[in-house]
């Protein structure tokens, strides 16, 4: 695997490396030594997926809060998305920054998502799946989220207006906004 480091500590963007042969190709998309070489959460407790019927939904932001923190290994199986995560890390020098990527079926990419950060992506194409490797069980009880137009995180969607569930439309924002537009530099 190819890692490359992100803006943010913790956070890879990898890519798998294939052998090719007259058959096709067969690539490692996860390694448990070569993750704890670099510090990373090598514990899989749980793998999920996600179908998305219809281009332009968001999903997201989400992250399940302490102690059940989890970081996650977002790989998309196909279709496209573009995929965001938000530094929620308290002292980190990125905190509610950003990074975006696209993440598909074609370019094979996979994001690593420590602990600590918000993900959503959008749909860039219908029918998108998503498979995700998480290193902590789901807590319900621990579930957190942020609006996906949050005006203190300025994240830019590429598909307008985009198609958001009633329950991730409703999550407070992270800064509130009279904190956000004293502080938050633009």
């Amino acid at each position: 695997m190819i890692f490359t480091a992100t803006a943010f500590a913790g956070a890879w963007l990898l890519a798998p490396e294939p052998q090719e042969d007259e058959r096709g190709s067969f690539a490692r998309i996860f390694c448990r030594r070569e993750f704890a070489a670099r510090g990373l959460s090598p514990c899989v407790a749980q793998a999920s997926v996600s179908v998305t019927r219809k281009r332009g939904t968001v999903r997201g932001l989400h992250w399940q809060a302490a102690p059940w923190e989890e970081a996650k290994l977002v790989r998309c199986t196909r279709g496209a998305i573009h995929d965001v995560i938000v530094d929620l890390r308290p002292g980190s020098p990125t905190r509610l920054r950003h990074v975006a990527v696209v993440l598909s079926a074609e370019n094979r990419l996979m994001l690593y998502v420590p602990e600590g950060f918000a993900h959503g992506f959008q749909t860039l194409v219908d029918d998108t799946e998503v498979a995700y490797q998480m290193s902590q069980f789901h807590a319900p009880a621990f579930a957190r989220g942020a609006r996906w137009d949050d005006p203190a995180l300025g994240l830019r969607w590429p598909e307008t207006p985009p198609i958001v569930s009633e329950r991730d439309g409703a999550w407070p924002d992270l800064v509130p906004p009279a904190v956000a537009e004293a502080s938050w530099p633009r």
